[in-house]
């Protein structure tokens, strides 16, 4: 008896506790006007009259359509002065320009006196209710948007990285980097690309070192690239247009277009001397026969050294070998791996001397020695 009316006390103590919790909303936008694309902090806080154990909050407005985007910054639940705070931190990106305003809606779950009651007393019914639920609507948020005439807004620096010397020889690879240092929204920065006729383009997915702060994204943003050819080309010009946030206007950063040469692998003469070499190796090709029996004579004679293992690397790349499907593809795997050490088997591919890939792949592979 005397614990039956122990419970019922702590049941009326807790109800008289617990279910006189009181909260109040409040919001803080940073800007009363804003451009298309720039970040707008918004602050959303509800501080409860006590430590409020039997509410949970249900608040997730992040969201990307057509018309804005919101992004979680921050959420923190703090007990102060025995007082529950529960604080929202969002940036919002308003993609067209207008008078905008935004009404968010909140989910208050608050557990029903019922399941206390189960818990107290030691019920499990759960057929009951755990909570009950309110929703409130946020005071609104009301932002003039002005139009930046760009999808890029902040404040920003763009370096164009690239080889320093020029001239490369054919098959070998010039390299050039976009890098974008700052604050704006470099996440929504798409990949760059080119298309240069004649040119091999290997581009590299963009590399993004970014931070979520209360002035947006910052960091930096870079993509690589690679351009590989048998003659000279020319790279683009680049162009890169923002609204500069804190001068109030649109600004162009250009870079002016790279005239990069290409030399051949060979020059002409060279070659004839390469086909008189052949023809020569031909005529003497009878030695070969000639000799034949005296190699067999000298191979019972001579100690040979262990066969040498292939290292890792070579099995690798003698894989990578086997797997290429085309001679270009096979020229292009031999330019990235050194194209100085296959300049010849890459020059007779081109001359058509190695008229098989099979043959080619024979040419480039390792040789256990």
């Amino acid at each position: 008896m005397k614990n039956n009316l122990g419970k019922v006390f702590l049941l009326l103590l807790l109800s008289v506790k617990l279910f006189a919790s009181t909260y109040e909303w409040s919001v803080l936008a940073d800007k009363k006007s804003a451009m298309t694309n720039e970040p707008i902090y918004l602050k959303y806080s509800c501080t409860f009259s006590d430590i409020a154990h039997t509410y949970m909050i249900e608040f997730n407005p992040v969201v990307d359509n057509e018309e804005y985007k919101i992004l979680l910054l921050s959420e923190t639940k703090n007990i102060i002065d025995e007082k529950r705070i529960n604080t929202y931190e969002y940036l919002l990106y308003v993609k067209k320009a207008q008078n905008f305003k935004l009404f968010l809606d909140t989910k208050m779950k608050k557990t029903n006196k019922d399941s206390i009651k189960n818990s107290v007393i030691g019920r499990d019914n759960f057929a009951l209710e755990d909570y009950s639920v309110k929703f409130i609507r946020q005071e609104g948020v009301e932002i003039d948007i002005q139009d930046a005439k760009t999808e890029l807004v902040g404040k920003i620096s763009v370096d164009v990285k690239k080889d320093e010397n020029s001239t490369v020889m054919a098959y070998e690879p010039y390299h050039f980097e976009i890098k974008i240092e700052g604050h704006a929204n470099l996440d929504a920065i798409e990949a760059f690309h080119f298309d240069i006729d004649g040119v091999k383009i290997i581009e590299e997915k963009p590399i993004k070192n970014l931070e979520l702060t209360k002035d947006g994204f910052v960091g930096s943003w870079s993509q690589k690239f690679a351009f590989v050819s048998d003659a000279s080309f020319r790279v683009p010009k680049i162009e890169i247009e923002y609204f500069d946030i804190d001068e109030e206007k649109l600004k162009l950063l250009s870079f002016d277009e790279v005239d990069v040469e290409v030399k051949e692998l060979y020059k002409k003469e060279e070659l004839l001397d390469l086909e008189e070499e052949k023809a020569l190796e031909i005529k003497y090709e009878y030695i070969y026969y000639a000799l034949t029996f005296l190699a067999g004579f000298l191979f019972a004679k001579i100690k040979f050294k262990k066969r040498v293992k292939l290292s890792s690397y070579e099995k690798i790349f003698n894989k990578k070998v086997d797997d290429v499907k085309t001679l270009e593809e096979l020229i292009f795997l031999l330019v990235l791996s050194d194209a100085k050490k296959y300049s010849k088997i890459i020059e007779s591919i081109e001359q058509k001397e190695i008229g098989t890939l099979q043959k080619a792949k024979q040419v480039s592979k390792f040789k256990i020695s």
